[in-house]
């Protein structure tokens, strides 16, 4: 059996309680050395067998996958913050389905999640964003051209920019074109939840400046959009005394079924 787990955005200690008891048992581990905390590494048993994909390609990964299921060892592909979000996970999913052998997939926290808490942000704020669009300038791996920018940047959603760090001067330059105007609040994260972790709030037009003033050249997130900034927003619904839910009617507490938890 394999087990695609995400290791999560950087402290070793946000790893899900399901990806942990897996690294435990694990009798194979390859790990995405590149970006993956090593101090997971420290949960595996001793005669656990580890790689660093970091140095390997896809078919040498594969192959030790393959060698590990005849040999009736369990193994553990651990991927950098949440494997759905830039994890190549598919492309590996695919020859195990060709073969006929069994896997799963453990989501783990985002780095976008682990951006978020370090400036205590609120993606959805009411009446601001209701919407996260995540997205990536193209690099080696190409964007489809109905994914620009540009075109996301017409939504004025908020919007968490993935691995183009050293193309900032560019990303404002399409950002603006897109129709954020140059004030709109921005940041940068460098290495999100990691012990080094460091956080600058910016603007479109600034954040090239920004990540130059503070030698941000890699590892890091940009965030845009007006809720960075906190404006004025609406309170929620949930919450809101005027707002029946399941759970509770409108106009406080009068009337409502009281809910005890259980003694233990």
């Amino acid at each position: 059996m394999i087990h695609f787990i995400g290791a999560g955005s950087g402290a070793a200690d946000l790893i899900t309680v399901r990806g942990k008891a897996f690294l435990e048992e694990a009798d194979v581990l390859i790990y995405a050395g590149s970006l993956v905390n090593p101090q997971l590494l420290d949960y595996a048993k001793e005669d656990c067998v580890i790689y660093n994909s970091a140095k390997m390609t896809l078919e040498e990964v594969l192959e030790v996958m393959l060698q590990a299921e005849k040999d009736g060892k369990m193994t553990v592909r651990l991927h950098t913050g949440d494997p759905c979000l830039y994890g190549a996970i598919r492309e590996q999913m695919d020859v195990l389905d060709e073969k006929g052998i069994a896997y799963d997939y453990c989501p783990g926290v985002s780095s976008f999640c682990g951006a978020a808490s370090a400036l205590n942000l609120e993606y959805t704020l009411p009446n601001v964003s209701q919407s996260v669009i995540i997205t990536r300038m193209a690099g080696r791996t190409p964007v489809p051209e109905k994914e620009s920018i540009e075109s996301f940047a017409a939504h004025h959603a908020t919007m968490v920019v993935f691995l183009s760090t050293g193309m900032l001067e560019e990303l404002s330059k399409r950002l603006i074109e897109g129709g954020y105007e140059p004030d709109t609040p921005a940041a940068i994260v460098y290495r999100a939840t990691w012990e080094d972790e460091k956080s600058f709030v910016c603007t479109v037009a600034t954040l090239a400046q920004t990540a130059r003033e503070n030698n941000i050249t890699k590892t890091a997130l940009m965030i845009i959009g007006d809720v960075v900034a906190h404006p004025q927003y609406d309170r929620s619904k949930l919450y809101d005394p005027g707002f029946t839910t399941e759970f509770r009617a409108a106009g406080g507490p009068e009337g409502q079924e009281a809910h005890h938890l259980p003694s233990r």
